[in-house]
Order: C-alpha cells, then structure tokens, then sequence
C-alpha cells in the first residue's frame, strides 16, 4: 500500500515537472517570438532605445555635434566669407569652388580650420544639450499634443539650450574665419574682444541667431520627421534613411533661414566697420535686414545661399546619422545584430 502511495506521488511530481518543462518551454518560444519581432534583418527599433536615459543621449549628441562641425568646418569657413557683404577684394568669390581654390593657392590649407578647436571643445556640449532638450521635450510633449506640434516646440527649445552656449563660441568662430584676420587664434581673439568691446559683444547676435536656428530646428525637425515616417515607418534603425532624412531636412531648412544667417555674420564679424560710419553702429535683427538692403540690394539676403546649403546638407546628414548610431549602440550594446548590418 506504501509503495502504492509513493508511486502515485512519484508520478504525479513527474507529470507536474513535465507540466512545468512545457510551460517553461512556451514561454521561452514566446519570449524568442518577440525578440524576433524586434531584431529582424538587424532592423532595430531604435524609437524604444533609451528615451529615458539622459547620459545615452548626452552622449550621442556630443558625439554627433563634434563630428558635423569637424567634418564640415571649411565649408563652413568659406560660408561665412561668402556671407560678407563688403568682401576683401582678396577675398571676392564667385561660386564654392573657386572660393576653395583660390584660398588654397593665394592662402593656405590651414586658413581652412582656423578657429576648429574652439568649435570641437563647445559642439561637444552644445550637442548634447540640443538632442537631450529634443528627446525629453518631444517624448513628454507628445504624450498629450499633436506629434507636429511636439517636434516643433522640441525643436524651438532644443535651439534656445545650444544657442544660448554656442553664440560666444560662434562669434570667436566666424571673426577667425574671415579674411586676413587680425586675431592670433581663439584665446587672442576672446581676449580682445572681451576687453575692446565687452562681454555683450559675445551676445550681440543672439536674439538674430535665435530668430534664425528656431525656425530653422523647427523645419528641420519636423522635415526630419516626416521624411522618417514616410521612409522609415517602423522607425527602426536604418542608417541610409537617417541620411536622407538629415539632409534633405537640413537643405530645406538653410535655404529658407539664408537672409537670417546673413544678418548673423553681419553682427557677428563686425562687418559694419568697413560699411558704415562708426556713430552708427547697427544693433538688432530689422536695422541689420536694412543696411543689407542698403549696402546689396535683395540679392544680399542671399549671399552664400549655395555655400549654406551645401554646408547643412552633409551637416544635418552626418549628425542625424552619428546620433543614431550612438542612441542604437548604447541602448542595444547586449544584443547580437544579423550579420548584415555588422
């Protein structure tokens, strides 16, 4: 009778241990089943990446701030000679090729970079204010607005972080880049301004450089955006259409802000000097749009307009596509990608 009993009991622990391996082995089929919803092709949604995970998005937006602004940086510089509306006849260029060529043979390849380090030392953190300020105001603001509306505002708040610390960096920037400046490098060019023109010297562009980035990012992100939903419904990882997305967003954008960006040069490079008489030194957005228009006529608020959008292009394209990839790699560093995107 005892052995009976323990029989029964044997069998019924085996058919329970069974009953369990099977469970077991549903749930592990059901848990591959939505790792292979998530991982297909490698194709990761990358849109349930670290949203929430401030030091990811730092990070990734350091990254790709650094990269645009030291890839880009000579179009950059011949831009802002392009913008300048009494150019050194040394310096009067006709198109972007001839720009380059003629800095190369009359100059000197260096002329190209003058001012990088200090734009590498504050893209950096520029950058990850900007795409950080992005995500958190996007992902909270979308939760109770139209998605439209929320990249807009995402992207006028993430311009007001950048800008309020890159203008200095922007103003040491451009009055390097010019022709035959006068300023030794950036700490001689910070320092000199500092002391001949004061501290609201670094700021005298801000309101026109706020005028200009925030209908710009606004553009430029919603155009992101709505080129990612076309192609990239998913929202996955996929570097080509981040590209795309990047540049064609970014050319859109640069084109339609040129006359705002030429005003900024204008304050920036304290061009005015050579232009008009010191007494009446230009302050604020609407009397810089009319001495343009007084010194070059409407062609004027669009100067270096091929020079902007071949800089934003490649710009736009190569940051989207770096701080993707960061925000794919640190959110997904665990998990194993098909071999076609290795």
């Amino acid at each position: 009778m005892s052995m009976a009993v323990t029989l029964a009991q044997d069998s019924s622990t085996l058919d329970t241990t069974s009953h369990l391996d099977l469970e077991s082995q549903r749930h592990l089929i059901a848990d591959k089943d939505r790792v292979n919803q998530n991982i297909g092709m490698g194709e990761v949604d990358y849109e349930s990446l670290p949203s929430d995970n401030l030091a990811a998005h730092l990070l990734a937006g350091g990254a790709a701030g650094i990269m645009e602004h030291c890839c880009m940086y000579p179009v950059d510089c011949v831009k802002t000679r392009m913008m300048q509306l009494v150019p050194n006849p040394h310096a009067n260029y006709r198109n972007l090729p001839q720009a380059f060529c003629t800095i190369l043979t009359k100059e000197s390849p260096r002329v190209l970079f003058r001012g990088i380090s200090v734009v590498a030392t504050g893209a950096g953190p520029a950058h990850a204010l900007y795409f950080s300020m992005y995500e958190i105001t996007k992902k909270h603001l979308t939760k109770s607005h139209n998605p439209v509306l929320a990249q807009g505002v995402a992207g006028a708040a993430a311009t007001l972080a950048h800008d309020g610390f890159m203008n200095p960096i922007e103003v040491v920037k451009q009055r390097l880049q010019v022709y035959n400046s006068p300023y030794r490098g950036a700490l001689n060019c910070f320092r000199t301004v500092l002391l001949n023109e004061g501290g609201r010297a670094f700021y005298r562009s801000f309101t026109t450089q706020l005028t200009m980035n925030i209908p710009f990012q606004v553009i430029h992100f919603i155009g992101y955006e709505f080129l990612q939903d076309r192609l990239n419904e998913s929202r996955r990882y996929n570097p080509v259409s981040h590209m795309i997305s990047g540049a064609a967003a970014g050319a859109c954008a640069a084109a339609i802000t040129t006359p705002l960006d030429v005003a900024k040069t204008f304050l920036n490079t304290r061009e005015q000097k050579r232009t008009i008489n010191k007494e009446r030194r230009i302050h604020g957005i609407i009397n810089t749009f009319r001495e343009i228009y007084r010194v070059s006529g409407p062609k004027g608020y669009f100067k270096g307009l091929t020079a902007r959008v071949v800089f934003q292009m490649p710009s736009t394209a190569i940051s989207w596509s770096v701080y993707e990839f960061f925000k794919y790699s640190l959110g997904l560093k665990n998990v194993d990608v098909d071999d076609d995107w290795r």
